[in-house]
């Protein structure tokens, strides 16, 4: 019996040592493959960042861009072609230059390359395609990398990958002589294969994702199995004796108890490594069970509620920092989440201090997973955003006084316009009136003298008018967006300086069309079109009176509101053409340096964009652009 007892032993023994033998080989084969992984990704990555910073302009003469490539190519880098295709998706250059049709797409179905090109000019980053056939025995891939310029996608570089190139220039000799390495494709077709020894494979493996590129590509390993010579297993069984069993399994042993306490030591390190990390956040941690019940709580949350971990842990609802004003607010949101309905994106609740003080907290809530991968409860993360708060309403406030303060220094900019304005209906009135007393003195009848005095009226009318609008642009008050017709408030904008443009004797060609509705202030809209036009029209006071020429036009394409003002006069100096909208920065000697400056706050708040250009015939040429308002019917126009 005691014999079995000690063959059972041996075999235990050594299906054990066996089976840690294949455990190790295992972690050997994983560690492996996912060095691999990460080195093909460093390449592929590398790549991408090589591909992104090239010059297309330093680039664009056929011997350049081949001397570009072939360096790339010698970084052992898996690239077999380069291809340069410009923002149409039309091949400017490649090299090596026949496979220019396979890349481009030039057949009559849409090849997967297409699709990533189109995909990658979208979103701006790198975007692999799927792998395809090359030939009959060789699968390729290509990364297309936009290449962008001054913040516009102007070209995308494509590089072509051959699956076997890659693991021919990726996987090291060693490896290929540990294992079977090869790329499968999402049907489990494979599409290369890297292996320098010819002998049989075990049936166990281990593959990762291959991502990026990715589409379903996976890296496959096999190790190759080494037979153990039967003379070694025959002179081991008949060296196994009871001494040498007895020393190897107490070293077995042994190393076992040395692993544990090692696992044990790291298990305390990593606890008291998260420990420290959670005591010094920031960010308060709060976990509930599915109850409710407070089960953890880190010294963020603590200091940031005023009750120690000791008051809150165990505590159920209500719970003593829930603000007084809002406990059914608060009650809601805590049964939404406990019944897994809480907002993915966070919520914001408003709680109290222990001092009193009602504070704004920002929470998201996560499920709370044990180690059997059960749900036991929720994790929450809380972040005191009081101060932020705060601080936007501050700058709401302050947005607030620089559109009063817009209106204030637009209503100074135009005050000699309208005194000009003003000037001639009063003094029609006072010419009408003069009449009028004049006729009723000399006892004229009576229908002689009211159409001089219903003349005075309509000019005092036309004064009102004037006026009224100066007060609507110095009103203080909060903007009022709405549907504003663009035509409209250039043509109004235009009214205001009537008098001062016949007075230079200003052409003025206009070329609006209806169409073009934006949603916005239109008392703001108005005063930045007006400092505008003024810039425009005050530029040409040096221009010979027959060349003074005001061009504004006003068209509609691609979702936006195009707006072009063209003047004659003197132009912009390259030197202060970057300081042009700098607040405080002029030009003329009495300016305030606030007009174009506040004319871009105003457009850029509308979710526009001012810029300039010389004019060829001399001059400048002021561009607006606004985003039209979507499927709106401007009314009839009177």
């Amino acid at each position: 019996m005691a014999f079995i007892l000690f063959i059972g032993g041996v075999a235990l023994l050594l299906w054990m040592s066996d089976r840690a033998d294949k455990e190790e080989r295992r972690a050997t084969l994983i560690s492996d493959i996912l060095w691999l992984e990460q080195n093909l990704r460093f390449h592929l990555t590398r790549n991408e960042e090589l591909l992104g910073r090239i010059d297309l302009a330093q680039t664009a003469d056929a011997k350049t861009f081949e001397s570009f490539a072939r360096t790339l190519f010698g970084f052992e880098s898996g690239l077999r072609q380069l291809i340069w295709l410009d923002a149409e998706g039309q091949a400017r250059r490649a090299h090596p230059a026949t496979m220019d049709s396979a890349v481009a797409g030039e057949t009559t179905e849409v090849s997967p390359s297409r699709q990533s090109f189109r995909l990658a000019r979208s979103l701006g980053k790198p975007v692999y395609s799927s792998a395809y056939p090359f030939f009959t025995d060789d699968w390729q891939f290509e990364v297309h990398v936009p290449v962008s310029r001054e913040g516009r996608v102007v070209g995308v570089m494509v590089g072509v990958y051959r699956i076997r190139e890659i693991l021919g220039d990726s996987v090291p000799w060693w490896l290929a002589e540990r294992y079977r390495i090869s790329i499968v494709g999402n049907s489990g077709k494979v599409l290369g294969t890297r292996s320098k020894i010819e002998s049989a494979v075990t049936d166990e493996g281990y593959q990762v994702a291959f991502d990026p590129p990715g589409w379903g590509l996976t890296i496959h390993a096999v190790p190759y199995h080494a037979p153990r010579p039967l003379a070694s297993v025959l002179l081991s069984a008949s060296l196994v004796i009871l001494a040498l069993i007895v020393l190897w399994s107490l070293w077995i042993l042994r190393r076992h108890v040395l692993r544990r306490q090692a696992v044990e030591e790291q298990l305390q390190r990593e606890y008291a490594f998260r420990k420290a990390m959670e005591d010094s956040l920031d960010t308060g941690m709060r976990a509930r069970n599915l109850d409710g019940e407070i089960i953890y709580v880190n010294p963020a949350f603590c200091r940031m509620v005023g009750w120690s971990a000791a008051e809150l842990i165990g505590r159920r609802p209500p719970m003593p920092y829930w603000a007084d004003d809002y406990l059914d607010e608060t009650r809601a949101m805590h049964d939404r989440v406990l019944a897994g309905q809480g907002p993915e994106e966070g919520f914001e609740l408003k709680l109290k201090r222990r001092s009193g003080e009602v504070i704004d907290v920002l929470i998201h809530e996560a499920p709370l997973i044990d180690a059997q991968g059960r749900h036991s409860g929720w994790m929450g993360s809380m972040v005191d955003i009081t101060e932020r708060k705060h601080a936007d309403e501050q700058a709401r406030q302050q947005q607030d006084r620089l559109q009063s303060t817009a209106r204030l220094v637009a209503m100074g900019e135009m005050a000699s316009s309208i005194a000009h304005e003003l000037n001639q209906p009063l003094a029609a009135i006072s010419s009408y009136c003069t009449g009028a007393a004049n006729l009723l003195r000399n006892q004229v009848p009576t229908d002689e003298v009211l159409p001089a005095l219903d003349k005075a009226v309509e000019q005092a009318r036309r004064a009102g008018q004037v006026i009224r609008r100066i007060y609507s642009l110095a009103r203080p008050g909060e903007s009022r967006f709405e549907v504003v017709d663009l035509a409209e408030r250039v043509e109004a904008a235009l009214s205001l300086m009537d008098g001062e443009i016949r007075q230079k004797g200003i052409h003025v060609l206009l070329a609006l069309s209806p169409a073009a509705t934006v949603e916005g202030d239109p008392v703001l809209l108005e005063q930045a079109l007006f400092n505008l036009l003024r810039n425009a029209i005050e530029s040409m006071r040096d221009t010979a009176p027959e060349q003074r020429q005001l061009a504004v036009a006003l068209t509609c394409a691609e979702g936006y509101a195009r707006l072009a003002i063209v003047d004659r006069g003197y132009g912009i100096a390259p030197d202060v053409a970057g300081q042009l909208f700098d607040p405080l920065f002029t030009t003329k000697p009495e300016g305030m340096g606030m007009g174009l400056a506040i004319c871009r706050s105003v457009v850029e708040n509308h979710r526009g964009r001012l810029s300039f250009e010389a004019n060829p015939q001399g001059g400048t040429v002021f561009h607006v652009l606004l985003p039209l308002v979507p499927q709106w019917v401007a009314p009839p126009r009177t």
